[in-house]
């Protein structure tokens, strides 16, 4: 039996790999053989789901496996190391590219802080497809997409989509249309008109608008609510409907707590964010924090239908605590915290997600320790398994566990001791393959 470096070895075993997808945007690892070589994984301190055990693992063929009947064909030995599985990101939008260089670039970026998972709610069709060949492969990071997002006329992002119009980024053609970026839908004759051309994109998951939408009929009128609306509530179940017939997921964007309750009324799978995440969006919370406060009722509607909830609270970081805004910080932290206390008792399904276009999820999983809610252990947890696999429900991500795609971070030191420990990335393997350090 030969040892051999991480590097050399997984690579050698990788060129044995067959790749099958029942997704065709996602690399799956290729079913077994009884002839498959086999690759010993030793001296390792691999994560539970709770806490750290030393352990040998094995793997062959992109997935981990039981000991094999007879000798491992290579040894990686770990040498100590934490591992963990990759680490996610539920909401962002920097999932697009204009060139080859800025593709490289993105998924460098990803598999530098060891985050191998995403999705993106709303982007148009054009960025996605620049992405072709850098994700959704085995080397590259794995990425579902909702196309164009659904909301009511005049309804936010139309205030992005018309910044990105005046600087060249977008076109006329990008509402409306397979293409582009936004759906509005007036009413069910306008979904009903519409939706063949929605499915057409082929969205991985499809995206709703609700804001404020227990004012929903003041704000249509009122020409000083422009992109600070959404999609009628009404229609909703109905594309929860639709969409789940179609076999796809619903992530419904939110900015109130009564937004969150219409979501869950109308049976929608992912909540984009939680409550309060910007308040008025215009970087400082309202006078009153009332109306984004969860109620013990809404949490255990939430976690009685698994519905899961994105965080996306991680931007008020860049407010110093002890700065002129410090106010604004505190009382945000404030909220956020009792927001996910609540969510945290009842047992709601949260998962990391930044909606940060200059950043992965690594800053959010950071700001989200600060708040000191979850347990190192929990929240390792909540990035690494609960995220991966909320994005990618019907793939065996997100354990290491035989059985489960061989995927995997080596650590140099504990994240349960200290969590900023996450950024001490030894070896980043996916699906059997070592990806090379990215900054190198």
């Amino acid at each position: 039996m030969k040892k051999a470096s991480s590097a050399s070895l997984v690579m050698a075993v990788a060129m044995v790999v067959g790749l099958h997808s029942a997704n065709p945007r996602v690399a799956e690892p290729a079913a077994q053989t009884t002839d498959e070589p086999s690759v010993k994984l030793a001296n390792g301190k691999w994560f539970d789901g709770s806490s750290f055990s030393t352990r040998t693992m094995y793997m062959s063929r992109g997935v981990f496996t039981a000991a094999p009947a007879e000798r491992s064909d290579s040894v990686i030995d770990l040498r100590g190391g934490f591992v963990v599985p990759p680490f996610a990101e539920a909401h962002n939008h920097n999932f697009d590219a204009s060139s080859p260089e800025t593709a490289k670039a993105l998924v460098a970026k990803y598999m530098k802080d060891g985050v191998f998972y995403g999705q993106n709610p709303s982007n148009v069709l054009r960025a996605r497809r620049g992405l072709e060949g850098f994700v959704n492969v085995p080397s590259g990071i794995d990425v579902t997409f909702s196309n164009a997002g659904l909301t009511g006329p005049g309804g936010h992002p139309i205030g992005l989509y018309l910044r990105n119009l005046n600087r060249g980024g977008m076109s006329l053609s990008d509402t409306n249309s397979t293409e582009g970026f936004i759906w509005f839908i007036a009413d069910r004759a306008d979904l009903a008109r519409k939706w063949p051309a929605i499915l057409a994109g082929k969205p991985d998951f499809i995206k709703v608008m609700l804001l404020y939408s227990d004012e929903y009929q003041k704000r249509l009128k009122d020409s000083a609510y422009f992109n600070w609306r959404g999609i009628d509530p009404e229609l909703v179940p109905e594309i929860v409907k639709r969409a789940h017939a179609a076999g796809l997921r619903v992530m419904a964007h939110v900015e109130s707590a009564v937004d969150f309750r219409n979501a869950l009324e109308a049976g929608v799978d992912q909540i984009g964010h939680t409550p309060g995440f910007r308040g008025t969006g215009q970087g400082k919370l309202p006078p009153r924090l009332e109306p984004y406060e969860l109620s013990d009722a809404d949490a255990a509607r939430a976690a009685k239908h698994g519905t899961f909830v994105v965080t996306t609270l991680g931007e008020v970081a860049g407010i110093s605590p002890t700065g002129p805004d410090s106010v604004t910080r505190r009382r945000a932290d404030s909220l956020f915290t009792r927001n996910l206390q609540m969510m945290k008792k009842h047992g709601v399904r949260v998962i990391v997600g930044s909606d940060s276009y200059r950043s992965t999820s690594v800053p959010e999983a950071m700001y989200l320790a600060s708040l000191g809610v979850y347990s190192n252990a929990e929240l390792l947890k909540m990035w690494s398994e609960e995220t991966s696999r909320a994005i990618f429900p019907n793939r065996r991500i997100g354990r290491l566990e035989p059985g489960y795609e061989a995927s995997f971070l080596v650590l140099d030191a504990d994240p349960i001791a200290d969590f900023s420990n996450v950024k001490s990335i030894r070896l980043r393997v996916k699906q059997g393959i070592t990806i090379p350090d990215p900054s190198t």
